[in-house]
C-alpha cells in the first residue's frame, strides 16, 4: 500500500480496538465518528458525523481532528504521554499502542489505535533516585482523589462498552456525600491545581457548560492514570465512613511527569 500523497511505502496497516472488535485501517482518509468508516455510535447527535481521520504521510500514521466543537484526549498505554486534540489538530501515532478518549453529550468513549510496526520505543526513566522534590508537583488530596474517582467510576468499571454515561454533578456529589455546594468548591480546587501545571480544557470561558469540564478532567485522569480501576474502594471507604469526619488519609501525589 502507497502514501496516497508521495507514492511512498508505508507502515503495515493499523487497527482500531473498540469494544472488543477490531478494525483494520485500510483506505485513507480513514474517518471515525457517527457516520464514517468506524461508526462510534450512529444516534448520539452530539457526535460529529466524522470527527476523527487516519492518513499517513511519509510512513507516519497521523491523527486528525476533523471536527468543528469536541476534542479528544490521546494517550500511550502507559499513561506516560498525555496530548489534547482540539479541533484542527494533527498528531503522529508513534507507539504500538495509543489510547484515544472523547466525550459527546453526555458519553464518554474509548478506542486503542495498534500499530503493526512502531516507529517509536518508548524508553524508561527511573523514577527511585528522585533527589529533591520537584518544585511545583500537584498533591492531590483524599477529597480530591475521590471527587476524580466519583466522575470516573462508570468509565472505570465500563470495561469494553461502547459508551459510558458522564455522572451528573449531583450524581456524583451523592456518591460522595456531599452537598453539591462541596462538590462544586472542590470541583473548582482540582480543576485550578492542574490548570496551574498547564493541563487545558479545564477552564472555559464564562457560560461554557459545566460537563465539559468534567469530561475532560476525566479524560485527563485515565489517560495519565490518576485513577485507576484500583483506586475505587477509597469511594467505598468514603461510603462508610461517618458524614462529617473529614478525610484523614494522606495526600495523594499526582502521577509522575508533573
Amino acid at each position: 500500500m502507497n502514501d496516497t500523497a508521495s507514492g511512498e511505502p508505508i507502515n503495515k496497516n493499523p487497527t482500531i480496538d473498540f469494544c472488543g472488535e477490531r478494525t483494520i485501517v485500510d483506505h485513507q482518509p480513514f474517518t471515525i465518528g457517527r457516520d464514517a468508516d468506524l461508526v462510534i455510535e450512529d444516534d448520539n447527535r452530539f457526535l460529529h458525523r466524522q470527527f476523527l481521520s487516519l492518513t499517513s504521510q511519509q510512513g507516519v500514521w497521523l491523527l486528525a481532528n476533523v471536527g468543528a466543537l469536541l476534542t479528544a484526549t490521546v494517550a500511550d498505554a502507559e499513561g506516560r504521554l498525555e496530548a489534547f486534540l482540539a479541533p484542527g489538530a494533527v498528531l503522529p501515532v508513534v507507539f504500538d499502542d495509543t489510547v484515544v478518549r472523547f466525550t459527546a453529550g453526555p458519553t464518554t468513549y474509548e478506542f486503542t489505535v495498534r500499530l503493526g510496526e512502531s516507529s517509536f520505543v518508548a524508553g524508561h526513566v527511573d523514577r527511585n533516585n528522585s533527589g529533591d522534590t520537584t518544585v511545583g508537583r500537584v498533591i492531590m488530596t483524599p477529597d480530591q482523589l475521590r471527587l476524580v474517582l466519583a466522575l470516573g467510576e462508570p468509565a472505570l468499571r465500563g470495561g469494553g462498552r461502547a459508551g459510558t454515561a458522564m455522572p451528573s454533578s449531583g450524581d456524583a456529589a451523592h456518591r460522595l456525600g456531599w452537598t453539591i455546594t462541596k462538590f462544586n468548591r472542590k470541583l473548582d480546587n482540582v480543576c485550578q491545581k492542574l490548570a496551574a501545571q498547564g493541563v487545558r480544557g479545564l477552564h472555559g470561558d464564562p457560560g461554557r457548560l459545566a460537563s465539559n469540564r468534567r469530561a475532560r478532567l476525566v479524560e485527563y485522569a485515565l489517560a495519565v492514570r490518576l485513577v485507576t480501576r484500583g483506586d475505587l474502594d477509597l469511594l467505598d471507604q468514603a461510603a462508610r465512613a461517618p458524614r462529617g469526619s473529614g478525610s484523614d488519609l494522606a495526600p495523594a501525589p499526582a502521577p509522575a511527569g508533573f
